[in-house]
């Protein structure tokens, strides 16, 4: 039938097109909000040693910037599923635009609350970033849903890395403003956000999300059901507009019917949990190893601590995002089960280098590295998996629930690493780290496949 034959091509045709220009938006913008990620993780835990005066205090920031996208998640998809990615994502990076802007006061004043205010806010934009990761995969077919979502989390790297090193030229910055050395990065922080958020504004058009219902309504009018997504799932976002975003309980039921996107989601929650426990403490780890091999005279928010801590905080983002791509070629290769596992695995290697060598602040760096491939591998190839597990009305509601749960991961691996090292020292928050990953590897073993190959 030619008619039907001319439909298929251009609803094809026409997703194609938007699909490539959503991953050129979305990755320009991830590139230009990712500065004020790495000067966070990079010398928020020093600011607040700094400012409170003590070390209990070193991983509040990263615990309140991780709950706070937590807590953050789920409504930004229930925005999401009633009005699209685009305002859910300028939305939530204003809110981020304002956390920056409250850190440079509290460097200002030395204010411990403030840092943490404006942390609270900062953990919105991580949630935006982790939101756009899906926002990649509306329109993406089956075949190369792992590449695009990939290449998304990758364009976070420039920004990630770059953030940490932009501590000395921040300093500057700070200085020609009248502002403390600390508040100079994260001026810069203020502007890349700015721009990542006017970019989402005028330039995600057409709205994925709402894009990818508007083909659909198509395939259905033109008799080919799903056929033109690639996998013969329903697009994501189809949540009726009165539910908004506390249907926590459907996207809770829509994981817990899938193998597939059970496993998807508990892998991704226990990589973000491992990574984050460790590579909080690792800056102060970092900080007191400095002090000792200088005889103490080298001070935990000295200016070339800060230097040094940035760099390896650095690499270990670029080991989050630099292979992106390539972890999402192996997820759509191999399948999203073997790349998760592979993700397990490196995360299993990371800890027991770092841990194992922790009084040398190379091999802490090299495990720091693995950490984050180890955890790119894992959240791309679990998203994937979620994305494809999850079908219908349920989608956008069930990758609110992950985001969220990872989320909460992550801040209760931030709050408990501090005590755990205090406890057991640098190698025993590794060893347990360890054990966690181990887990996943062992379930993913033993967790069969459906016939349809989620």
């Amino acid at each position: 039938m030619p008619e039907l034959a001319g439909a298929v091509s251009s609803i094809s045709a026409s997703r194609r097109r938007a699909q490539r220009r959503t991953i050129g938006i979305l990755a320009v913008a991830q590139l230009l909000s990712g500065l004020g990620s790495g000067a966070t993780l990079a010398i928020g835990s020093l600011l607040a040693v700094q400012f409170s005066g003590s070390d209990a205090w070193a991983g509040s920031v990263t615990t309140v910037l991780t709950l706070s996208a937590a807590l953050a998640a789920l409504p930004l998809s229930g925005v999401a599923a009633r009005r699209g990615r685009r305002t859910a994502l300028v939305g939530g990076l204003a809110a981020a635009l304002a956390g920056a802007a409250v850190v440079v006061l509290a460097t200002v004043a030395s204010s411990l609350v403030l840092l943490l205010a404006g942390a609270a806010l900062l953990g919105v934009g991580t949630a935006v970033n982790l939101q756009s990761r899906f926002a990649a995969v509306d329109l993406a077919d089956g075949a190369h849903r792992g590449r695009d979502l990939s290449l998304v989390v990758w364009s976070v790297t420039v920004g990630a890395v770059a953030g940490p090193n932009l501590i000395r030229p921040g300093a500057a910055l700070g200085a020609a403003l009248w502002l403390p050395d600390a508040a100079g990065p994260f001026v810069i922080s203020v502007a890349g956000m700015a721009l990542a958020a006017v970019l989402l504004l005028v330039g995600l058009r057409p709205d994925p999300l709402r894009e990818s219902q508007r083909l659909a309504a198509l395939d259905r009018s033109a008799g080919l059901g799903a056929a033109t997504t690639g996998d013969g799932a329903l697009p994501s976002g189809t949540v009726p507009p009165d539910r908004g975003w506390a249907s926590l309980r459907e996207g809770v039921r829509a994981i817990r019917s899938s193998r597939g996107a059970t496993l998807a989601v508990v892998g991704v929650v226990v990589a973000h949990a491992v990574m984050v426990s460790v590579m909080s403490m690792t800056p102060l780890h970092l900080s007191h190893l400095a002090m000792a091999h200088s005889g103490g005279g080298m001070g935990p928010a000295s200016t070339d601590a800060f230097a040094i801590i940035g760099f390896t905080i650095s690499l270990h983002i670029a080991g989050m995002y630099a292979l992106s791509p390539v972890m999402g070629w192996l997820a759509d290769r191999w399948g999203r089960r073997r790349a998760l596992a592979l993700g397990q695995g490196m995360l299993v290697a990371a800890v027991a280098v770092a841990g194992l060598g922790s009084g040398d602040p190379v091999l802490v760096t090299v495990g720091l590295v693995l950490l984050g491939l180890g955890w790119s591998a894992s959240t791309i190839s679990g998203s994937a998996l979620l994305a494809e597990s999850v079908h219908g009305e349920g989608r956008v509601l069930a990758q609110g629930v992950s985001d969220t749960a990872m989320g909460l991961a992550g801040a209760l691996g931030g709050g408990t690493s501090g005590v755990v090292m205090a406890g057991l020292g640098y190698g025993g928050l590794s060893a347990i780290a360890a054990v966690l990953s181990g887990g996943i590897l062992a379930a993913v073993a033993v967790t069969r496949p459906r016939p349809a190959g989620l």
